[in-house]
């Protein structure tokens, strides 16, 4: 089974990344992409509290998608969730030959440098990357540092969790009743 990585903050999960993961399904030929909300993401200042609702609303999102799965990996550490991490006990509980697929943003691409034990991660994985703004940077540090990724052909599409998080953009419907729900990003 041919499998791909989506962790992610999912603050909350918008179309965009259903969209990323549709891509990787239909350009790449995996058979599941695995969504693994992060519990408390590194890199990011985020309120714990919402990790069971970021989680929640991914498997909203997911049982649309026979090809979806969810994993709680990261959330049921309940600590903060390096990537490392995760892709060492997912290619060990998939039993995965050769690099682990993993989608990724530009966004969060551009930062890898700071990321936990990133020479140990880039070594286990193949970075399929994502447009997250209308043009690309300069990402010549990475292929000169040895870092397997691409590029994928895939059109930028403008949302984001903060503009939904600020109300400023319209989401998934399933996601945007839980919101309203449970009384979520209100300011």
């Amino acid at each position: 089974m041919s499998i791909c990585i989506f962790p992610g903050t999912f603050n909350p999960i918008h179309e965009a990344h259903v969209k990323m993961a549709e891509f990787a399904l239909q350009n790449y030929g995996f058979d599941k992409i695995i969504l693994i909300p992060s519990y408390i993401p590194p890199h990011k200042n985020i309120d714990k509290t919402l990790a069971q609702h970021r989680l929640n609303m991914v498997k909203l999102v997911a049982d649309s998608n026979p090809n979806f799965e969810v994993s709680d990996i990261e959330y049921n550490a309940e600590q903060a969730s390096y990537s490392l991490i995760t892709v060492k006990k997912i290619i060990e509980q998939y039993n995965i030959e050769g690099k682990l697929n993993f989608l990724i943003g530009t966004d969060a691409f551009e930062n890898l440098k700071s990321w936990y034990k990133v020479d140990e991660l880039k070594q286990l994985v193949h970075f399929i990357v994502f447009p997250r703004c209308t043009t690309l940077g300069d990402f010549s540090y990475y292929k000169e540092n040895g870092y397997d990724f691409e590029f994928a052909p895939m059109e930028y599409i403008n949302i984001s969790s903060t503009l939904i998080r600020n109300h400023q953009g319209k989401n998934i419907e399933k996601v945007e009743d839980y919101i309203k729900k449970h009384g979520l990003y209100i300011s």
